[in-house]
């Protein structure tokens, strides 16, 4: 079987569709048989690697008051943050050429190398932030010199998400898809909450003045051991069973069947790439709202203390942890359909309550605001990880992943900080946070009506992925009752 070409082929003629007049031959040997060990390390490692990513998102969102003041100290409050978030929303402008580049390299030299890359690059431009002078030593040249570390940041990024995403979805079995790849988001959410408590113990153990002057530095510094121990996880891992297969494949055709143009890609998965892109906005509007924005928004806007801001966040991301497992467990179960649009619904209904009770002020009114927002946010955080790859065959999934994912961040997530600032400021509304994620809502119920279920079945262009010998005999027998013709084992 042709696996580069398969996911090209009407639906029908997949060997685990129903369709009765379909019948090639599936054999125990040609079912992928996932080792466990090799499963968990490279959860981990992708995992690990997220949380990298995440950690640096973390420290500069709980310290945008502070960077701001560092890096554009002329201006008022509300104009050092919204300069402060231009600069982290510039990182994502070049995210899509970051995905141009790696993802169809991880598609041509393989998943395992390529995420070794984004590992090392972004460790590297995290680091250099740490070392940027501020305005008040280099002048200009500082706020220029943190615009670049975070192009930096952004190019390594454009090839980290898609790739780790398609490298666990690759490795895992076909019944927990779904679970194996919240670990991604646990990892997200575990980086995010090691970059915040770190800024939490700083800002309350040294005086501000010393926080401005050089504390600020510590977590950015701390990205190069991480970075170094990720890259020595990844370098580790074997390349994933699926797109071994697909090069197999591939060498037995002598690479007769010539690699597709990035435009010939666009134009012949539109539909899924405009799939990705919706899943992607309400994910990530969601995602960055939470994350980057709130932060600032309970100290800059609402005026809340540093500490009781960060505190808060912190609690909520420590709650949304388990959650993100516990629905990557049931989107297994239920579907990824039914959970995406559950989230998304609640979005909608929910958005405006959450926004009144965080505007109040209130610390317990605040704090369930965020834990409702949060809940939410883990229906997608649980179940976007095994959803997004399987919209995609094995030759093409790093890269049109890596370009739809990135795309759709730099529109509209990594963009979320800035426009609801924006909003906020010229509008004098406190509740356009919550309208715009409500648009998000919107947007994502309609998209997943027009997805199909993916749960607890093979990736497109890959065989059947089970956990064991016994297991895949089982499959196949369960396919010779439904009137399937499997050959004899070892044909």
């Amino acid at each position: 079987m042709d696996t580069s070409s398969e996911g090209q082929q009407p639906r029908k003629k997949h060997f685990w569709n129903k369709d009765k007049a379909a019948k090639p031959a599936l054999s125990v040997d040609d079912i992928t048989i996932v080792d466990k060990a090799m499963l968990k390390r490279a959860v981990g490692a992708a995992a690990l690697g997220n949380a990298m990513e995440w950690f640096d998102f973390g420290v500069y969102s709980f310290l945008a008051v502070t960077i701001g003041k560092v890096f554009f100290p002329g201006g008022s409050p509300a104009a050092q943050l919204l300069a402060t978030f231009g600069a982290f929303a510039a990182a994502f402008l070049v995210r899509p050429v970051g995905g141009l580049v790696f993802g169809p390299l991880g598609d041509r030299i393989g998943r395992q190398k390529v995420l070794a890359l984004t590992m090392i690059m972004m460790s590297i431009g995290t680091f250099c932030i740490g070392l940027i002078p501020g305005y008040n030593t280099i002048g200009i040249m500082a706020p220029v010199l943190l615009l670049l570390a975070r192009l930096l940041q952004g190019f390594s990024t454009g090839g980290e998400y898609g790739g780790a995403a398609t490298f666990i979805a690759e490795y895992s079995t076909d019944k927990r898809r779904g679970f194996m790849g919240s670990w991604l988001e646990f990892g997200t959410l575990g980086g995010y909450l090691l970059g915040a408590g770190l800024v939490t113990g700083l800002t309350a153990a040294m005086p501000e003045q010393a926080l401005l002057d050089w504390g600020w530095r510590i977590p950015f510094f701390i990205a190069a051991p991480l970075g170094l121990f990720g890259l020595y996880i990844r370098l580790k891992l074997e390349e994933t069973p699926a797109f071994q297969k697909h090069m197999e494949k591939q060498e037995e055709l002598e690479h007769s069947k010539p690699r597709l143009t990035l435009w010939e890609m666009l134009k012949k998965y539109r539909a899924a790439m405009l799939k990705c892109i919706g899943l992607v906005l309400l994910f990530n509007v969601s995602n960055y709202m939470m994350t980057s924005y709130m932060p600032s928004y309970l100290t800059g806007i609402l005026g809340l203390s540093e500490l009781s801001s960060l505190l808060l966040i912190m609690v909520v991301m420590f709650v949304m942890m388990p959650l993100t497992l516990f629905w990557g467990h049931w989107n297994d179960r239920l579907g990824r359909r039914p959970v995406i649009w559950g989230g998304a619904i609640a979005l909608i209904v929910l958005a405006v309550p959450c926004m009144m009770l965080i505007g109040t002020g209130n610390l317990w009114l605040v704090f369930l605001g965020l834990i409702i927002l949060g809940v939410i946010h883990t229906c997608f955080s649980g179940s976007m990880p095994a959803t997004l790859p399987a919209l995609f065959s094995t030759d093409i999934r790093y890269s049109a992943l890596a370009i739809g994912f990135n795309l759709s961040v730099s529109l509209f997530g990594g963009t979320t900080p800035l426009i609801t600032t924006w909003l906020v400021e010229k509008t004098g509304n406190l509740l356009m946070p919550a309208y715009y994620l409500m648009g998000a809502g919107v947007i994502g119920v309609i998209t997943v009506f027009t997805l199909r279920e993916t749960a607890r079945k093979p990736l497109r262009g890959s065989a059947p992925s089970v956990g064991s010998r016994a297991e895949a005999q089982r499959l196949v027998d369960k396919l010779r009752l439904r009137g399937k013709k499997p050959a004899p084992a070892g044909k």
